[in-house]
């Protein structure tokens, strides 16, 4: 119990050590001696879409009939 207390408190302090600026950089505070500030510069993603041209191959389907050997089986009463 006193272990889950810890780890919760320790939670706790972490998320409330992160902010957010205006132009999106989360600052970090660091537990030394005291406190210091660091500033991560957060990259920006752009997601879209693009078409491209693919050659794929020409396929003929004929229908065609073979003879084959099949098994036959007898069962007698």
């Amino acid at each position: 119990m006193v272990k889950l207390l810890a780890v919760a408190a320790l939670v706790a302090v972490s998320v409330t050590a992160c902010s957010k600026t205006e132009s999106g950089d989360l600052e970090v505070e660091k537990p030394v001696v005291g406190t210091q500030t660091d500033t991560l510069n957060v990259p920006t993603v752009e997601v879209g879409s693009d078409t491209a041209q693919v050659a794929v191959p020409n396929v003929d389907v004929r229908k065609d009939t073979a003879s084959i050997k099949v098994p036959t089986v007898k069962v007698k009463k």
